[in-house]
């Protein structure tokens, strides 16, 4: 597949629309990617199973570079509540081993696509209502912290995201400060995302019908496009965050989600 000069401008076109709006709204861009890649590699004849997988994997691959950026920034402000990450990174990296060595690789790509689509539709009306879990409970004991890391990496991988959607309810609804807890979800998409993408390029390895410049499942040229642009555009969401009206973008947002939703169930039912 060569990297054409439009292949290059759609590419970089993501990257600065995912960075920015994960700046501005404090989303992934795994939700937003996903369905553009998986469109971009199926106009491009990859088979559409390897086409899920592949925008999946690669969606992954670029919260490495962009949560490192967001992570100094959290960290510079004391904000990172360490000790959680300490607690819940060694059940997130074998949730997400077991994940993406195991069950993503026996999946087909039709039903990461439902699940995706599912996920997707959850997130959208948590963000559409500003719901929030009521803090109700304290931080578990390690074997709590390590059984939640679990499920959070092992969905994450499943669905290419970093684990937002999961970890900030789940640490708010366990009495910790909204703000520490967006800032130590931030964190936790690295082990997320290094785990899961180790996972993706061995599984991927023995994989018939990928594209020449595929790694594993990893799309290198959407993942370098991609994370070069993201990483720059990011902090300028951030700023625009502290002047824009966030709760009525995250609405508009919501909606933009579930088409993007619908697309991937549509996607998944039809393949």
């Amino acid at each position: 597949m060569d990297l054409q000069p439009q292949l290059i401008l759609e590419l970089a076109a993501l990257g600065i629309c995912t960075g920015f709006l994960a700046g501005l709204l404090g989303i992934g861009g795994g939700m937003i990617m996903v369905p553009f890649i998986t469109f971009m590699l199926s106009q491009r004849s990859v088979d559409a199973d390897l086409a899920v997988k592949m925008a999946i994997a690669t969606s992954m691959a670029t919260i490495i570079f962009t949560s490192i950026s967001s992570v100094r920034a959290h960290h510079k402000r004391g904000a990172v509540r360490w000790d959680l990450v300490k607690g819940l990174a060694p059940g997130i990296v074998l949730g997400s081993m077991i994940g993406s060595l195991g069950v993503f690789a026996l999946l087909k790509g039709s039903y990461l696509a439902i699940f995706f689509g599912l996920f997707v539709g959850f997130s959208a009306t948590q963000m559409f209502l500003d719901k929030k879990p009521a803090p109700t409970r304290q931080v578990p004991a390690t074997a709590g912290l390590m059984g939640a890391g679990g499920v959070i990496g092992f969905i994450s991988g499943l669905v290419g995201a970093g684990g937002g959607f999961i970890s900030v309810p789940f640490m708010t609804w366990c009495n910790v400060a909204i703000h520490n807890a967006v800032a130590t979800s931030a964190a936790l998409g690295f082990p997320i995302a290094v785990a899961n993408v180790v996972g993706y390029i061995i599984s991927g390895m023995s994989v018939q019908g990928l594209p020449d410049d595929a790694f594993g499942f990893i799309w290198v040229p959407a993942l370098t496009v991609i994370a070069a642009c993201s990483v720059f555009t990011a902090p300028l969401g951030a700023k625009a965050a502290h002047m824009l009206p966030v709760k009525k973008l995250k609405r508009v947002f919501a909606s933009v989600l579930y088409v993007l939703a619908a697309y991937m169930f549509y996607k998944g039912i039809t393949s």
